[in-house]
């Protein structure tokens, strides 16, 4: 119980001490580079979805040219 009490009273202090030192000033500079970044992933996903598709269009045109190959070789 007495560790209960002082969590939340070091809980309180901690969230006092954030608003005091400026925190709503720092929360909108993590904001706006966290949009950032955002931006910078939606990005990179979607160069990673394309080498995907092109790798995956690959991998199948040389499985196809192997199952053709098969059949002749065994004749």
């Amino acid at each position: 119980m007495i560790k209960f009490i002082l969590g939340i009273i070091v809980g309180i202090l901690i969230f006092f001490f954030f608003i005091w030192f400026g925190g709503g000033k720092t929360m909108k500079k993590v904001g706006e580079n966290l949009f950032e970044t955002g931006k910078k992933m939606e990005v990179m996903e979607e160069t990673i979805k394309k080498e995907k598709d092109e790798a995956w269009k690959g991998v199948k045109k040389k499985f196809s040219k192997e199952e053709k190959e098969a059949p002749k070789k065994s004749q």
